[in-house]
This record gives C-alpha cells, structure tokens and sequence, in this order.
C-alpha cells in the first residue's frame, strides 16, 4: 500500500476502535436511541454541507427506497443494537461480536447468489461461529438478562450491518458513496426519531456531552466513512475491511485497559477463533502469483 493507503488504513483501526468509548459516553447522557437518533442525523448533515462545500452534485436517482432500505439496516438497527449492547456487555465483547459482519455477510451474500462459497471461507464461517458460542457462553461476569439482551442485540447489530451492505452492493452499485452515506444516515435518523417518545434523553447533557456526540457523528461516522470508501477505491474492499481485525484489537484494549473490562481465557480463545475466521473468509492478504501468469502483479481482491 502507499503511504497515504496506510495512513488511512491506521487511521480507521485508531478511530473506530476508539469510538467504543465514546459511544459509552454519548449513551449515558442521550440515553440509547438518542444516541443513535442524534449521531445518525448529524453524521447525514455533515455529509450534505460537505457535498456543498465541495460543489459535488449528489445523485439519489437510484431509488428512495433502496436508500431507505439501507439506512434501517446499516445504520438504524445496527447502531440500535451497539448502543443498547455496548453498556451491557462491554466495550471488548462489543467489538469482537462487531468482528463478526464478514462471517454474516458471507451467508448473506451465498444466499443471495453475490458470491460463492469457498472451503477456504466455509471453515472460516465454522470456526467464526464457534468462536461466537465460545465467547457468549463462557462470559467473564454473571450471565444476567440484561448481558444475554445485549449479547443478542450485538449479533443483531452484526447481522444489520452484513445485510444492509450486501443489499447496497445488489440495489445500489451505480450510487455514489457520499450520497449512499449521507442518505442511509438521513434515513436512519429519521426512522429512529420517534422511539425517543418511549426512551427519552434521561437528562439535560452537559457541554462536555455534546462535544462527544459531536466527535462521534462528525469524526468518527461521517469522516470515516469518506475515508473508508476512498480507501476502498485505492486498495480494494476485502483489503479494507479487514481493519475491523486491527479495531476489534483496539476496543479490546480500551477496554481492558481503561475500563477495567476482562475477559476469560476462554473468551480470549474465542475472540481469537472469530478474528481468525474472518481471516479466512476475507482472505485480505493475498498470495503472490508469478508474474509471468499475471504481469499486472494486481492483488486478487
């Protein structure tokens, strides 16, 4: 990768893994859907004034309801189901469970007929999945309701995610990522809007609390995403989303290091069978081919 890739690339793993934290921080003071509702509609508007500032004409011919469709999974329910689990289970169990996307959108994606199944990614899907088992059932505090809620709203909040992205890559190839973004924010805002009549802000949050939704919405859902699909762009999807292994490992740590989180042997060898399932299913490092059978050297993406 050249030096700008690499730059990016460490930029989401540090970002993103650190979000964790902050997303904490905005849950407890606009409660759960608040914290979605809120971050949601200041990422979408972020995304407009930047398309404003840029004079870029944004194209949403594609269809409302395709972009509708994206943002009640990739961004509504997803973020439902992180911000209601995250409290519950911890910043490391959050960020590992998130690890799993790729091995949903893998099945997601076979059922669909977008790709074929490899034996290379089947034993990724398996060893993913018994990692899963492993970290959920041999959790490092008391199995509780609340920990088991959350635990189910994390796995949902992965399934969301894989099924909002492979629903884009069916419906919406010809939109552009800044209007698939800011659109798939607008809406997800929006259909979450009204669940804050059932769960309301719980206080008046304080300056200190604002300045977090901020950086959330603004750094660390609407700046990243930009990043992500230029990086995407230059070194290719499976490449690129393999940075959720390096910001499962950094939320891991935030969490234990700062929170004080832990998680048990076991869990740690679970956490290591979802991470290497991944691996298998994204296949994001390449083999190298003899140039002769392919002279571009172009990675096999």
């Amino acid at each position: 990768m050249k030096p700008k890739d690499i730059a990016a690339y460490v930029f989401l793993a540090i970002t993103w893994g650190l979000s964790f934290l902050v997303l904490l921080k905005v849950v407890h003071a606009f409660g759960w859907i608040g914290a979605v509702t809120l971050r949601s509609l200041l990422a979408g508007i972020t995304l407009l004034l930047l398309a404003v500032a840029t004079r870029r004409r944004l194209d949403f011919s594609a269809g409302w309801s395709h972009f509708a469709v994206v943002g009640a999974t990739t961004v509504a329910a997803q973020l439902i189901g992180l911000s209601y689990a995250t409290p519950r289970i911890g910043t490391a169990m959050a960020a590992i469970l998130v690890a799993a996307i790729p091995l949903f959108s893998m099945i997601i994606g076979q059922l669909w007929g977008l790709e074929r199944i490899t034996v290379r990614g089947l034993a990724g899907l398996l060893l993913g999945a018994a990692g899963i088992i492993i970290l959920v059932g041999f959790p490092a505090v008391p199995v509780t309701t609340s920990f088991a809620l959350g635990c189910a709203a994390s796995l949902f909040s992965s399934f969301s995610a894989a099924f909002g992205s492979n629903y884009a890559n069916r419906h919406l190839r010809s939109a552009g990522s800044l209007e698939l973004t800011s659109a798939a924010f607008l809406f997800g805002g929006l259909m979450t809007l009204p669940l804050l009549l059932a769960v309301p802000v719980p206080a008046m949050p304080r300056a200190i609390d604002f300045l977090y939704l901020v950086i959330l919405a603004c750094v660390m859902s609407a700046m990243t995403y930009v990043v992500y699909f230029r990086l995407v762009a230059s070194i290719g999807a499976t490449r690129t989303i393999s940075v959720e292994f390096a910001v499962t490992v950094i939320a891991v740590l935030v969490g234990t290091v700062m929170l004080g989180e832990s998680l048990t042997i076991v869990q740690g060898f679970g956490a290591v069978a979802i991470i290497a399932g991944c691996v298998l299913v994204l296949d994001p490092f390449p083999r190298r081919v003899k140039a002769a059978a392919l002279p571009s050297a172009s990675p096999l993406v």
